[in-house]
């Protein structure tokens, strides 16, 4: 492999743009090829990496023999038509946006991909690289000698316009527990170090999008909601989403009890929401409450400015591609892997369920 990586990019919407102009910031990778077949995406990709060759297909690009490894930053639905597209084309190492699948009906093709695809897959799952929470990932167990209980909140902007207004409809989005929220489960898993059991939630639509239409239709996506997770090592977790609270000082607030203490990690939005009337943007804390001796420790966590400037993930974007580069190179394995997530989005789509009946939804994750 040459010195420098080269990207090929599937998808180059506003999600894609934050890939390209974090990639732009690695000094030995680059987007060469992207295949997005709406020209004002395209155009503006094209600013951010003007040497870039916009391919007409995506067999065109899949065909070029300069590619090192695939972005994919389509549509949810899209995502495993062209997993399977790219295993029969060119099976490149592949960093997938989330969610992994949006209906549950995929789920035996996705296990099909798992066991036949010969290059590495990883899932992207930004908020682990949140240098915040990932100071709360290394430090939690030491802070709560065992997380028992997991509380994650979002306070946040309604969802954004995105091209063809995909992000309307469950259909293609698979519902906001599964588009906005499979990163939320697959961050309890992580923490709390077992899989889920049993899912309880109660969501709906109170305030956003209920004024628009699009072909005559009424978006169905919901904009808040709790979702409870009880865990087969007898911890507990809980979602608080809400989605017309864009006041808020923190956009994300993960907080894990043990029986020795209490670790949080608060996370601002992105900085280009923030009103400049209000001065800077907040900045990232870490808090530390043990239980013996009380006393919490509270720390900032700044986040270099050109990260910020690059996308709307708090830098998680840079750090994630820094690690998907060791893999594309062969040194390590992917961090975040398909059965990764699968089982985010199974949470989703239960958290969802549950919604729709009003009941439970047991869970037995068994990955084959």
């Amino acid at each position: 492999m040459a010195d420098i990586v080269n990207y090929g990019i599937i998808g180059c919407g506003m999600m894609g743009h934050e890939h390209m102009r974090n990639i732009a910031l690695l000094p030995d990778a680059r987007v060469a090829a992207i295949f997005e077949p709406d020209a004002v995406m395209a155009d503006t990709a094209k600013c951010i990496a003007p040497d870039i060759v916009i391919c007409p297909d995506l067999d065109s690009l899949l065909q070029r023999p300069d590619l090192d490894c695939l972005l994919i930053a389509s549509p949810n639905f899209r995502h495993l038509e062209q997993l399977e597209h790219i295993a029969a084309q060119n099976p490149l190492p592949i960093l997938v946006e989330k969610p992994l699948f949006t209906d549950p009906d995929q789920a035996d093709r996705l296990q099909a991909l798992h066991a036949t695809y010969p290059a590495p897959i990883w899932v992207a799952m930004e908020y682990r690289y949140m240098p915040p929470i990932a100071a709360l990932l290394d430090k939690a167990a030491e802070v709560t000698g065992g997380v028992q209980m997991l509380t994650i909140r979002e306070h946040r902007f309604p969802f954004l316009e995105k091209i063809g207004d995909w992000n309307r409809f469950n259909r293609y989005t698979g519902g906001t527990f599964v588009e906005k929220c499979c990163h939320f489960f697959d961050l309890m898993r992580l923490v709390i170090g077992a899989e889920p059991m049993r899912v309880m939630a109660s969501g709906g639509q109170a305030a956003n999008h209920l004024d628009e239409t699009y072909q005559g239709e009424v978006p169905d996506i919901l904009d808040h909601g709790y979702v409870l997770v009880d865990f087969a090592n007898g911890a507990r977790a809980m979602l608080e989403l809400c989605m017309f609270a864009e006041g808020a000082r923190y956009q994300e607030e993960v907080s894990a009890l043990g029986q020795l203490g209490k670790i949080e990690a608060l996370v601002p939005g992105p900085g280009r929401f923030w009103p400049a009337d209000l001065g800077d943007p907040p900045v990232a804390q870490l808090v530390i409450s043990p239980r013996d001796p009380k006393g919490p420790q509270s720390r900032s966590i700044p986040v270099d400015p050109d990260l910020l400037e690059a996308g709307d993930h708090n830098g998680s974007t840079f750090y994630q591609h820094q690690k998907f580069l060791d893999v594309v190179r062969g040194t390590t394995t992917p961090e975040v892997s398909l059965a990764d997530g699968w089982a985010a989005v199974a949470m989703g789509l239960a958290a969802q369920e549950s919604m729709r009946t009003g009941l439970p939804v047991p869970l037995d994750l068994k990955w084959v």
